[in-house]
């Protein structure tokens, strides 16, 4: 899952972001409002944080732009302020949810997990397909009931893929959802890890799950 944080603060930024990576979050960070929106303008995310007292750009601005747009990405208000109208006035904008400085980050990692389950429509964060599951908060991996371990990256692929089975992403779509803007790797990478997950995933399994739609990219479903 890719998340951009916006939060003016150096500090609690680089301690937001940190933390996030830890929890195999791909993370974009900047400082400002505008720099939100450059990078909105540039990537898709899966859910976004915003401060809501930010330099240039305010947060409620770029959170407003952003619905005026049509983007319905899930958004997690971070402000000082506790007051009922606060919480109101960024709900009403267009917020998913709202966290008050200082929090603990075990709700901020919480409330991102309800934010991306609500997304999806879901109850949980478990995705099936034929005889494979993977759990993305425990980030288990079974075929079969057999446990299957992979590397962080492998899982975040995987994780993408599930979450968008039967619809065909282009290597630069993965790319881009996996890796942030400080990655800079090899051109094949996406296609060194499909070839990873296929041998732990599909080899020596049926049916055969991940599947190369030849000039356009991957889809993940049942042949």
């Amino acid at each position: 899952m890719r998340l951009l944080i916006a939060e003016d603060e150096k500090d609690l930024n680089q301690v937001i972001t940190k933390t996030l990576q830890k929890n195999h979050y791909s993370v974009d960070s900047c400082l400002d409002g505008q720099e939100a929106l450059d990078c909105l303008d540039m990537a898709e995310y899966d859910a976004i944080i915003l401060d809501i007292m930010m330099p240039r750009v305010s947060g409620l601005e770029v959170l407003k732009k952003l619905r005026s747009a049509g983007n319905k990405t899930p958004v997690l208000l971070l402000t000082a302020r506790d007051s009922v109208q606060d919480r109101v006035a960024g709900l009403d904008t267009g917020a998913d949810d709202y966290l008050v400085k200082p929090f603990d980050f075990e709700e901020l990692l919480a409330r991102i997990r309800v934010m991306l389950r609500r997304e999806g429509g879901r109850i949980d964060n478990c995705y099936r397909i034929a005889n494979l599951k993977v759990d993305c908060d425990a980030r288990c991996v079974f075929r079969e009931d057999i446990p299957i371990a992979l590397s962080s990256k492998e899982f975040s692929i995987l994780e993408y893929l599930i979450c968008n089975q039967g619809i065909v992403l282009s290597r630069e779509k993965i790319e881009q959802h996996i890796w942030n803007y400080d990655y800079e790797g090899g051109s094949n990478v996406v296609d060194v890890y499909i070839r990873y997950l296929r041998k732990k995933i599909d080899d020596g399994f049926t049916p055969k799950l991940i599947h190369t739609v030849r000039g356009a990219g991957y889809v993940l479903k049942e042949a």
